[in-house]
């Protein structure tokens, strides 16, 4: 070996031991909803933003073949979690994946010829792991497969404006934003069934549909911007009732987008104006919210989407805070700062009393309470 290989070899071995040495724990800031000395029922775990948050490349490879660029999300809006894998609408043409097990950052694979995006807006998985991108540009709502590859689309480009999808059983349900309703397809041949939304007494139509999720039990939720509502359907469309009102208040909503449902029936509630994420029991009353305005972790600016997930908690464990329980996670998309897609993790600490969901309600109701006596003070 020459004196000039032997100099190089040197210098690459001591990189990587300098990187081995290097390895630690990942920072953490610990950020829990409601704050303390209340009992926790949500902690902050960690964010996603760019390819730096899930490939790790090594000082060696970085002596070798040089720093990857860091390639980052844009304006993130819908998200979606399934088998390891994070799914990002990045509304700049394309659906970003964090792969959890293969540590790899990329573009949806089955995105070339029939399953090209234009502005990808929203994205769910059903049980099969079919995801299904509403993409209003395109005009479509188009499907891809467990593997990620192209299966087929829904709706007619030009007639209509899909802006969210969720199927449930045998049938897909999309809000329209130019009709102003949720249109229904059969899931196998992409039919046209009905409308949902557009029917029955003025209170119980759709104005400026946005966002809809399915609860366990089928039935259909949507927000409804111009009604500062997110109403409630079963499965063929009859109206049931309609969480929230206008107004800045506990309860209130002044900007509602995506939403997702527990397996308990609670509600999960964005609202872009507050940068908060408001929670619901079953029957509509507000139990708590978390997030607030700023870059500092667990912050949210300008929230669009959330999403639970249970099947995935593994992933993160090693975020969660000791004698913390986690029964599932909850993934909230920001479409500006530092923290574009937060992980937060839902459940209880070990050896703490909490309240019953009564007890919440009349804290909440208890603070509104104290808030409306300040607000009429001279």
């Amino acid at each position: 070996m020459t004196n000039g290989l032997k100099s190089i070899a040197a210098a690459a071995l001591a990189v990587l031991a300098a990187s081995c040495a290097a390895r630690v724990a990942p920072q953490q800031v610990v950020v829990v909803y409601p704050p303390p000395p209340a009992p926790p029922r949500l902690q902050y775990l960690t964010s996603f933003n760019g390819l730096k948050d899930i490939e790790t490349q090594s000082s060696f490879n970085k002596f070798v073949a040089g720093e990857k660029e860091d390639l980052k999300l844009d304006k993130p809006y819908g998200v979606a979690m399934h088998d390891g894998k994070i799914y990002v609408c990045d509304t700049n043409a394309r659906v970003i994946v964090f792969d959890l097990k293969g540590k790899t950052f990329g573009p949806l694979k089955g995105v070339a010829g029939p399953g090209k995006l234009m502005q990808p807006i929203n994205v769910s998985v059903d049980g099969d792991g079919i995801k299904y991108v509403a993409d209003p540009v395109r005009g479509q709502v188009v499907a891809f497969d467990r593997n990620d590859e192209y299966v087929t689309a829904y709706g007619t480009p030009g007639q209509w404006r899909p802006v969210d999808a969720a199927a449930f059983e045998d049938r897909v349900y999309v809000v329209d934003t130019k009709a102003h309703l949720v249109k229904v397809f059969d899931k196998r041949s992409a039919e046209p069934i009905k409308s949902i939304g557009d029917r029955g007494e003025p209170s119980e139509r759709l104005q400026s549909p946005t966002n809809l999720v399915f609860d366990a039990e089928g039935s259909l939720y949507v927000t409804d911007i111009s009604r500062f509502q997110v109403v409630k359907f079963d499965r063929d469309g009859h109206f049931k009732s309609a969480v929230g009102k206008p107004g800045d208040n506990f309860g209130h909503f002044a900007r509602p987008k995506g939403t997702a449902v527990d397996r308990e029936g609670r509600l999960y509630a964005v609202d872009a104006s507050f940068n908060n994420v408001q929670i619901f029991d079953r029957d509509g009353r507000l139990l708590m919210f978390f997030g607030e305005p700023g870059e500092n972790a667990g912050n949210l600016l300008l929230p669009a989407k959330v999403t639970i997930d249970y099947e995935n908690v593994s992933y993160f464990q090693q975020y969660v805070q000791p004698g913390f329980q986690v029964d599932y996670l909850v993934l909230v998309t920001s479409q500006f700062g530092p923290h574009m897609v937060s992980v937060w993790a839902y459940g209880k600490q070990q050896g703490r009393r909490y309240p019953t969901d009564d007890e919440l309600l009349k804290e909440i109701e208890e603070r509104r309470r104290k808030e409306l006596e300040k607000l009429s003070k001279p």
